[in-house]
């Protein structure tokens, strides 16, 4: 009994100084500001929901626990290094150049590369004061010469200046510019335009503007760096299919097709060309592909860099030339700067197609507009193709007079170019490759020779070059670029300077590979 009745009064004890502690909190806790709020708050939850008060503790404990709790690392293994060690580091440090280092043949190339010094026209002076016959400009019309548009292009100087020095969107948009934007939309046959700054970023931004992660694209091996460029920055699904190869192309669509209704994935999906091929000169096949873009229901993006303005009886590009209504083509991209002598590249197409870059293209909302001058010159350039059919006839006078001096003619090269295209691609035969045994560096080194032969007999031709896997950011090469010797026409030309032009080359490819027997 006095066992019990001792922790009884040990009980009743301790319950009056635990009430007495809690009441002295209280006091203590109603002297803070906003406590009663807080303490009515926890008396209804508590009421209301007990789960909720204990969960809600749990929380604050635990934000109180994370914030008192030391610094750790999330990656193991990690080692922490003294302030003595990490300028060490620092110091020993060595930034990666941002150019690769030249190799001898290209160091070679450099020291005798020919300068040009005043106007880029058929004859040009160099720097060591020789005036040779220039086939290594895109000069095709000779309008770099045409006293028409340099007055216009300085009027247009004088009145809006330089340049806008803003993005389209911005305050950079100028009359000249919805000008020239009817004018191509005009020319072509679509619906709407949108014009940009530069050239080579026009298919690196349409391309992303619509194609995005998980989207398919299906493209030439032989597409331009441009493009490739914009298929990397899509982050799409890429398949290739075999340059020029409609059946490979067809094989590839269908595959892809399946795959689609097996997934049960809807994906917008694009097929992606040229019109003519930048890398090898020959034409797509564009009734073809259009058929099969409507059989697997694909889009078709064009770029017609290097036929608009070339193709087609007025120069409209290769929808003209092959009889192909511009509307069947969801976007076609051209450059201003090559075949019309001024800058800036475009894509024509429907208005929703172009609307939708002025706000998704990066090259359109995040560059400065085209000087205004260069779009007055682009106008200026299409209404005297319309007017004066007389300078295409030229010029395709003076390719097919090319083509006889070389072509068929010569023992050693085959020209991979289409007839109509005045940037003729001259490549080794496959016997000739065969018989002597050539890689690629020596096919590169013999080319280079040519080039050089022909500058020493007054006659100004190049190689065509393409960056390599590793220069350009690619993963592996999809595409093997033929060495390839590039003559570029003009108009501004007669016959029988481009038939002397073209037996100099003859001679000086028989001088070379005679020479390396």
């Amino acid at each position: 009994m006095t066992t019990a009745s001792n922790l009884t009064s040990a009980s009743d004890y301790f319950s009056a100084q635990t009430l007495t502690l809690l009441n002295s909190l209280s006091e203590q806790l109603h002297k803070i500001p906003g406590s009663g709020i807080f303490l009515r708050y926890v008396k209804s939850s508590y009421q209301n929901d007990p789960i909720r008060s204990a969960v809600e503790l749990f929380l604050v404990l635990f934000a109180i626990r994370y914030l008192l709790a030391r610094e750790y690392s999330t990656k193991p293994g990690k080692v922490r290094l003294t302030e003595e060690e990490i300028d060490d580091l620092i110091d020993e440090w060595q930034p990666e150049p941002l150019v690769t280092k030249t190799t001898p043949f290209e160091d070679a190339d450099l020291e005798k590369r020919a300068i040009i010094v005043g106007p880029t026209g058929p004859k040009s002076r160099l720097a060591n004061g020789r005036t040779v016959t220039n086939l290594a400009s895109y000069n095709f019309y000779n309008l770099v010469s045409n006293e028409q548009l340099k007055e216009r292009a300085i009027q247009t100087l004088r009145t809006y200046g330089v340049g806008p020095c803003g993005p389209p969107g911005f305050y950079g948009t100028q009359d000249v510019h919805m000008k020239i934007e009817a004018d191509i939309a005009a020319f072509l046959g679509t619906t709407a335009c949108i014009i940009y700054a530069q050239a080579f970023s026009t298919a690196s931004s349409v391309i992303p503007a619509f194609s995005k992660r998980g989207d398919i694209i299906v493209a030439d091996k032989a597409v331009n760096y441009s493009i490739r460029k914009g298929l990397q920055i899509s982050r799409s699904q890429v398949r290739w299919f075999e340059h020029g190869d409609m059946a490979d192309l067809e094989r590839v669509l269908s595959r892809m097709q399946k795959e689609q209704a097996a997934k049960k994935q809807l994906t917008r999906r694009f097929i992606v060309t040229e019109g003519l091929f930048e890398n090898t000169g020959d034409m797509v096949d564009l009734p073809k592909i259009i058929e099969l873009k409507l059989k697997y229901k694909f889009r078709l993006l064009l770029d017609e860099t290097w036929s608009f303005g070339v193709l087609g009886r007025t120069g409209r590009g290769v929808t003209e030339h092959q009889h192909v209504d511009a509307a069947e083509v969801d976007m076609i991209i051209g450059s201003m700067a090559g075949p019309l002598s001024a800058a800036g590249g475009f894509c024509a197409g429907s208005d929703e197609v172009v609307e939708h870059q002025r706000l998704s293209a990066a090259a359109y909302t995040f560059s400065a507009a085209l000087p205004a001058m260069s779009a007055v010159t682009a106008s200026e350039t299409l209404m005297m193709l319309q007017t004066q059919p007389d300078m295409i006839a030229a010029l395709r006078e003076n390719v097919r007079a090319m083509w006889q001096q070389l072509d068929p003619r010569s023992d050693w090269i085959v020209c991979t170019s289409a007839v109509e295209n005045p940037i003729m691609m001259l490549v080794f035969k496959q016997e000739v490759i065969a018989s002597k045994r050539l890689g690629l560096e020596d096919q590169l080194g013999l080319l280079q020779e040519i080039v050089d032969e022909c500058l020493a007999q007054g006659v100004l031709v190049t190689r065509a070059k393409a960056l390599s896997a590793a220069a350009s950011g690619a993963k592996s090469d999809v595409y093997t670029h033929r060495p390839a010797l590039k003559v570029c026409m003009t108009n501004g030309l007669s016959r029988k300077e481009v038939e002397k032009a073209g037996t100099t080359i003859r001679h000086a490819i028989t001088k070379i590979m005679t020479r390396k027997r």
